[in-house]
């Protein structure tokens, strides 16, 4: 099944996605949120499509949100292809590097983004994102974690490098945390027409190709990932996590960072494309 919420912020309506059509959730959720994911809502949403309860919504000129209510929390795993490791100019980690974006940089995947105030190294992260559907704490093992996986979306991991390193005092959320700097979506597909270990992300800046890989090349998979957090935190339903992105990237040193007027594009293969044009702030 495929989720998205279709609407200017605020003012989202849950949809499905079903056979190209937008069918509103309204009769079953307020939202895709905590409590969406908590009372089986894709049973219901599935459910009510086959009882032909749900509504179909015209989307003509319409604001594509981000698939998912804002999160109680947005985890991102650091370095975790190695190639992105290396131009990074860091070894490959032996555990999963954790940091967080604040849950209010989530935004939908078509929406402009504002350069931040004092910027000059905003830079773009295509990955694979991870959202929760079931409680996760102190799971016994990585199988246990496909039991609490709600589905995968599209993110574009959006960083300001100076705040991330030169001045972040140790850590490197300040230059995760900027407005809009996780576009999310356009859709959130369900696990059984995902298989995570084998998806081709790609992003391009003003048509340019900058990364091209795949999540076979991840260091620690999305069910490691998950038990490994289970260890140290409560992931609750809804919670975003975004896994890493591959080579390609700005602070590598290959490309020029992103200056207003420039347009982003990113995807990942089945879980649909990005756009984003970059102002001032």
């Amino acid at each position: 099944m495929q989720f998205a919420r279709i609407g200017e912020p605020g003012k989202e309506v849950p949809a499905l996605l079903h056979q190209n059509k937008y069918y509103s959730l309204e009769p079953v959720a307020k939202d895709i949120d905590t409590d969406f994911w908590e009372s089986d809502g894709p049973g219901r949403a599935a459910a009510a499509l086959a009882a032909g309860e749900l509504d179909e919504l015209s989307v003509d000129g319409a604001r594509i949100g981000a698939p998912i209510a804002r999160p109680s929390s947005v985890i991102c795993v650091g370095m975790n292809y190695a190639a992105h490791a290396a131009e990074s100019g860091s070894a490959p980690p032996t555990v999963p590097i954790i940091f967080h974006k604040a849950p209010n940089t989530v935004a939908g995947p078509y929406d402009a983004v504002a350069i931040p105030r004092g910027s000059t190294k905003t830079d773009w992260e295509v990955e694979l994102g991870v959202v929760i559907g079931r409680r996760a704490s102190y799971l016994e093992s990585p199988r246990q974690a496909r039991d609490h996986v709600a589905g995968y979306v599209t993110v574009n991991d959006l960083s300001e490098r100076t705040f991330q390193l030169e001045v972040s005092g140790g850590q490197w959320s300040k230059g995760k945390s900027c407005a809009g700097f996780c576009p999310t979506g356009p859709v959130l597909v369900t696990p059984d027409e995902v298989d995570p270990s084998d998806l081709t992300l790609r992003s391009w800046v003003n048509g340019e190709i900058r990364q091209d890989s795949s999540t076979r090349d991840l260091i620690f998979g999305v069910e490691q990932i998950i038990y490994d957090l289970s260890q140290f935190l409560v992931l609750e339903p809804g919670d975003l996590i975004c896994t890493g992105t591959p080579e390609g990237v700005a602070l590598s040193g290959r490309f020029p960072y992103l200056k207003p007027g420039d347009v982003v594009e990113i995807e990942v293969a089945g879980l649909g494309r990005q756009r984003q044009e970059f102002f001032q702030g």
